[in-house]
């Protein structure tokens, strides 16, 4: 008899539906973010002395890496800083006292001018020509040179606007003096006020906006690149590490490779601080030796000059024009004012002058400007007593005149601003050439450390294979 087998029953509630699958184990944990895991990584390697040797090179690398990095970002900077006090900035400042100095000087022309008479002497006519072209020369350099917007362009605008206007009121003047026309007196006067009320002082603000900017060029030039040596000391001092920790493990003295990026480390290092060390010392030179001297000298040559030009309005104007007292001569007082500031003028410049190139001009104009000051007194007198026929060959006349005087002081200063300019030149020049190659050294001597530290420890790497 056959023996039959039944299917089991389904359970209740299945409805005869097949039973569900179990459930099986629990998801393993998904995985972490890429730091997480790089981190982690680096925990297993740090546990064995190959993953630690790895890690050290890296970090070696890098840190030389940076500092070179940083060394040469901070050193462009000086470089262009210094570059800019050399080539930009202060060639500027002295175009925007040239400037001033050159509108001063025809201001003073055109007063010489008009006391000679109807026949204006030609080297006179000349001169105020030739300053008259010289500033707006200068002036277009300028426009050129300096950046958009700002206080320069704005000064650079004004004084373009109003040179014109000024040079038409000279060719009245010297129109109407031709003619013998009382007229021409006041034209000249108005003229000076002009210059003296708007082209003189757009020029000052110029300079000074000029000379701010060179200051600020050469606070930067100077400025110690602290990022740089941080860095170096830092790669220098974790090198210095790694070496002790290869002798401490190995009993060996000397890694070629990190002593090479060692080494590498130590010459950036130093040439970094003895190059920015001389650079500031230069520097600090050209500003004090160079640039002061030359604004003291500056303000001295524009106060002889405003000094000659007051002393000519004086005859011009015949009393016609006074001072806030109302009681004196507005001119002749203009002409006090200037003298006791050119000579505080030559007294600061005289004790700024580190050389005998320097201080013999300096001597020459304090003498020229002694026996001006006695000439000027006897052509005083000579037109307080009514003379003016006396008074004004005193004043324009020949070698015994004050204009005679004058020329010394002018010429005088002129020599000692050259003198002043070439060391200037020279002391910034040298600044600059303290840091030259130091950028391209820098570069490479960061990769040839970084190089060496990983040859370095890659000797060490391969005792374990």
């Amino acid at each position: 008899m056959a023996i039959t087998t039944r299917a089991p029953a389904p359970e209740s509630g299945t409805s005869g539906t097949p039973p569900r699958p179990t459930a099986g184990p629990p998801a393993s944990p998904g995985r972490g973010t890429a730091w997480a895991e790089g981190v982690e990584r680096l925990r297993a390697a740090a546990t064995t002395e190959p993953g630690r040797l790895r890690i050290i090179g890296a970090v070696l690398a890098a840190l030389i890496v940076l500092f070179g990095a940083v060394a040469v970002w901070e050193v462009s900077d000086r470089v262009s800083a210094a570059e800019a006090v050399v080539g930009r900035s202060q060639p500027l400042s002295a175009d925007a006292a040239s400037i001033y100095r050159s509108l001063a000087d025809a201001d003073t022309a055109s007063s010489s001018g008009f006391l000679a008479g109807a026949q204006e002497p030609r080297e006179v006519r000349e001169r105020y020509e030739k300053d008259m072209a010289s500033a707006s020369r200068l002036l277009i350099s300028a426009a050129a040179n300096t950046g958009a917007g700002g206080e320069s362009r704005k000064e650079i605008a004004l004084l373009g606007e109003q040179l014109p206007r000024y040079t038409g009121l000279i060719e009245q003047a010297r129109a109407n003096n031709r003619q013998g026309l009382p007229l021409g007196g006041a034209y000249l006067r108005h003229a000076n006020e002009q210059m003296s009320t708007v082209l003189l002082p757009a020029a000052q603000r110029l300079y000074e906006a000029e000379t701010g900017r060179l200051y600020t060029d050469h606070d930067e030039a100077r400025s110690w690149p602290l990022a740089a040596t941080g860095a170096g000391v830092l790669a220098v001092g974790v090198l210095a590490w790694a070496q002790r920790r290869n002798y401490l493990r190995t009993h060996r003295v000397l890694n070629q490779g990190l002593l090479a990026a060692t080494a590498a480390s130590v010459v950036v290092l130093l040439w970094l601080t003895v190059g920015q060390s001389v650079a500031r010392s230069e520097l600090s030179e050209a500003r004090a030796d160079g640039q002061e001297s030359l604004k003291v000298l500056n303000d001295a040559r524009i106060a002889s000059l405003q000094a000659r030009a007051g002393e000519n309005l004086t005859l011009i104007a015949r009393g016609a024009v006074l001072a806030e007292d109302k009681k004196s001569d507005k001119y002749d007082v203009d002409y006090a004012t200037n003298m006791r500031q050119l000579d505080e003028g030559l007294a600061k410049a005289l004790r700024l002058a580190d050389d005998d190139s320097g201080r013999d001009p300096l001597k020459k104009a304090a003498a020229g400007v002694t026996e001006w000051k006695q000439r000027h007194a006897a052509a005083r007198e000579s037109d307080m007593k009514g003379d003016y026929e006396l008074a004004l060959p005193q004043v324009i006349g020949g070698k015994n005149s004050s204009g005679a005087s004058f020329d010394v002081v002018d010429a005088s200063l002129e020599e000692a601003v050259v003198h002043e300019q070439q060391e200037f030149t020279r002391a910034a020049r040298g600044g600059l050439g303290a840091l030259d190659g130091l950028v391209t050294g820098a570069a490479a001597l960061a990769v040839l450390g970084a190089v060496a530290a990983l040859l370095g420890i890659g000797r060490r790497l391969s005792e374990y294979r």
